[in-house]
């Protein structure tokens, strides 16, 4: 199955919520009129892209429409796909890279796929010749260390970890050490699922980038935030309270293939300017993919 067949069929319910509701609107219209703008918008905004960007979304579309003086109805679907991708086109950007090792701490609220997440990325990067080693510094959950040592038996990467309730920021310090020993390309540094809420743990994090930061300049080199795309406008809330505490560097959003609400990738882009560089489209180890803006428009629309 090619990679786009396979984001075509994840973003299924997505494309059900959005695209096809458009294409139903716009079906049998015989003129472009104010009340479908209207409609449009509240289909973008029922398809949780949110309602400020859905407002720019069609304002944009309008303007382009009355520039091209275009009339018919069925030409409106295709003005829409070019403006959604011209939104997300700045998107496929790369892991910044330093070190070595190139740096990750991974960041996210409980149940986001915060640790499955790490996983899949070291089984990326070991894919592509890269020695990974990862960070257990979630001290806070019981189960979270064993987790991350599933994971990493089955990518190929070793696991430094401390006891349970032990300093993350200790952790992460030993792992960095181990990791340059090692000669590792990548240090990931798994964190607690964050309460957003949570002040003191917001400052665990910090604490976290700093002890990284001093040991190898320029570390963290990404700070990934891991959101839940089936929780739709809570994952921008929750993007915007990180971004506050942490410098968010890129969104790994997953779940995309359970879920009808795709769309808030373009609200957190709009929102927030913080690139998505992964998109999780199903349960294998391969299924966490970067992402690609124009793929994935075109997998909605097509």
């Amino acid at each position: 199955m090619s990679l786009l067949t396979h984001l075509k069929q994840s973003l299924r319910k997505t494309k059900g919520n959005l695209v096809e509701k458009i294409e139903g609107l716009l079906t049998g219209r015989r003129k472009i009129e104010e009340g479908l703008y209207e409609e449009l918008e509240e289909i973008l905004i029922q398809a949780d892209v949110g309602p400020d960007t859905a407002v720019r979304l069609i304002e944009d579309l309008r303007a382009r429409i009355k520039e091209r003086r275009i009339k018919e109805p069925e030409q409106v679907k295709a003005v829409l796909q070019e403006i959604i991708e011209a939104a997300l086109e700045d998107e496929a950007r790369p892991l910044n890279i330093g070190g070595p090792p190139t740096v990750i701490m991974v960041v996210g609220v409980n149940g986001t796929g915060k640790t499955t997440t790490i996983g899949k990325l070291a089984y990326h990067l070991r894919r592509n010749g890269q020695k990974v080693v990862l960070a257990a510094a979630d001290t806070f959950r019981a189960a979270a260390i064993d987790q991350l040592e599933i994971w990493g038996n089955r990518a190929g990467a070793e696991v430094i970890k401390h006891q349970e309730g032990s300093d993350p920021a200790a952790v992460a310090y030993d792992a960095l050490q181990a990791a340059r020993s090692r000669k590792a390309g990548f240090l990931i540094v798994d964190t607690a699922g964050r309460l957003h809420t949570k002040s003191n743990l917001m400052e665990e994090l910090k604490k976290i980038g700093r002890v990284l930061g001093r040991e190898l300049p320029g570390a963290p080199h990404e700070t990934l935030l891991v959101l839940d795309a089936t929780t739709g406008q809570n994952a921008l809330a929750q993007a915007k309270i990180f971004k506050e505490a942490v410098c968010v560097t890129g969104i790994v959003l997953t779940k995309l293939d359970g879920t009808a609400k795709g769309g808030v990738i373009i609200g957190i882009k709009d929102a927030l300017g913080i690139p998505v560089k992964y998109i999780g489209i199903g349960e294998g180890m391969e299924d966490l993919q970067p992402f690609y803006p124009q793929e994935f428009v075109q997998a909605l629309f097509t």
